[in-house]
């Protein structure tokens, strides 16, 4: 029986293993999944209506309205820090994928358009930007993903920086 249970252990570790090197050789990733893709979200209506984040959040304007700003820093050893200055908004990270909350959420960040991360606090280091003139962009969004707007307009902000 001794036997058997080591051979058990065994086919788990490698079996694992040989996962993660054909899941890495395939592209898979720990950083979600592409919402574009009706095929991901399952087959049935209920499923993909549970699965929609495009259902945006809409807030009156007013002063207590979100809103947001950011700067991002060459950071002196490598790469570059980005500054999430949200106003009227509460990073909430215990309530993400959670019913959504007036005034509180996450942010997610793009770069030159395509998602880069969810974003639960005021400051990102970002590495391995692509060469050249660069876009980064946050929005704000709420518990459900779904993207925060303030009388139909995104609530985002962008900076362009040179990446040598």
């Amino acid at each position: 029986m001794s036997r058997s249970l080591a051979l058990f252990g065994i086919g788990l570790i490698f079996g694992g293993g040989a996962g993660f090197v054909l899941a890495a050789a395939n592209g898979a990733t720990f950083t979600g999944h592409d919402h574009s893709d009706p095929a991901q979200h399952g087959s049935s209506a209920a499923e993909m209506a549970a699965h929609d984040h495009s259902t945006p959040v809409n807030v009156p304007a007013g002063s207590d309205a979100p809103s947001l700003s950011i700067a991002v820093h060459k950071d002196p050893m490598a790469g570059w820090n980005l500054h999430v200055m949200p106003k009227n908004f509460r990073f909430a990270p215990e309530n993400a994928s959670a019913q959504d909350v007036t005034g509180e959420g996450h942010a997610h960040v793009y770069v030159n358009g395509a998602k880069l991360s969810r974003l639960y606090g005021d400051w990102m280091h970002l590495t391995n930007l692509p060469k050249g003139d660069v876009e980064i962009k946050v929005s704000l969004n709420a518990n459900s993903h779904s993207p925060l707007m303030v009388e139909s307009v995104p609530v985002s902000a962008s900076a362009n920086i040179q990446v040598d």
